[in-house]
């Protein structure tokens, strides 16, 4: 079979030269591309005559798709799978498998980091003592003791709050579905307006479909306290970012970070989080370290063999 990586899918030369040969020894040819190209005709002809396509989270569409009659199988180096047309895949027969799991930890750290630098200032403090400043009267907020809303009780959620345990939060959730083993850890399931009302940090961890977009809407944050954070490594469109923008603006939310938007990063310039205050932005990175690109390789190369 012919497999072709479309992008470096967080590879060195080195390590795919390794991968060529382990797959030549058993009748594939394996082409892998250095560099990212989104657009469709790159794609197209990166793609058109693999039987077996890895991408992570490039848009792939219909159109790109149908110009690949090869194609049996798109192995994904990234969990969530919204960027590809599944109902093309579906109706052509084309086998569509992920690499679940290998950002778990990575997502779960950020979140707390975001939590931490919001309550903390630490991304505003830094610029003010570049600029010669000083802590004047400046107190942060601390994660013990605060009631953190887990949004979504998959792996990446649930990892969440045992770190958040550990630093002595109490930790309620809402998700679709409830699991016996989050109960028993001391988590308890509450609908999702309890959550937004008591909660002092929200934070999202739910997958993006046509259920979850906007599932945090306008009403939903307007009964968040005042002092609450909102803190999304999910997908940007779960979250009514206007609505969002605009409540930190008013004050009536106290902060948020984000490390998702409706599109990737860069940000068109008037986008309303942009302006918003105490708001930390960061480009899409929740799954980008070292040791997740690592064991995400590991993973989607076991796919191939399933």
């Amino acid at each position: 079979m012919k497999i072709v990586a479309v992008e470096p899918i967080g590879i060195s030369a080195q390590r795919a030269e390794e991968i060529k040969r382990n797959l030549a020894k058993a009748g594939h040819e394996f082409v892998w591309y250095a560099d990212r190209k989104e657009d469709a005709a790159a794609l197209t002809e990166r793609m058109k005559d693999a039987e077996i396509v890895m991408i992570s989270n490039i848009p792939l569409s219909a159109e790109v798709m149908s110009q690949c009659p090869k194609l049996k199988f798109l192995d994904v180096a990234f969990t969530g799978l919204d960027h590809i047309d599944l109902a093309y895949c579906q109706a052509h027969n084309i086998k569509v498998k992920n690499a679940s799991g290998y950002a778990t930890e990575a997502v779960a750290e950020l979140a707390v980091g975001l939590m931490i630098d919001v309550l903390r200032n630490i991304t505003s403090l830094d610029g003010c003592i570049r600029q010669g400043g000083v802590r004047g009267a400046f107190l942060g907020r601390e994660l013990r003791g605060k009631t953190v809303g887990i949004v979504g009780t998959g792996a990446i959620g649930v990892r969440t709050a045992q770190l958040l345990q550990a630093f002595g939060c109490r930790v309620v959730a809402w998700s679709r579905t409830q699991k016996a083993e989050v109960s028993a850890m001391g988590v308890a399931y509450v609908s999702l307006e309890e959550l937004m009302r008591t909660s002092d940090i929200v934070s999202l961890h739910v997958p993006l479909t046509s259920e979850t977009k906007h599932l945090i809407s306008r009403e939903l944050l307007a009964l968040c306290k005042p002092t609450a954070v909102i803190v999304n490594t999910a997908r940007g469109n779960v979250v009514d970012m206007s609505a969002l923008a605009e409540l930190l603006r008013d004050g009536r939310i106290a902060g948020a970070g984000i490390d998702v938007y409706e599109k990737e990063p860069p940000l068109p310039h008037d986008h309303p989080l942009l302006n918003a205050p105490n708001c930390v932005l960061v480009p899409h990175v929740g799954y980008a370290t070292r040791e997740a690109f690592d064991d995400r390789i590991d993973i989607i190369l076991r796919n191939l063999s399933e």
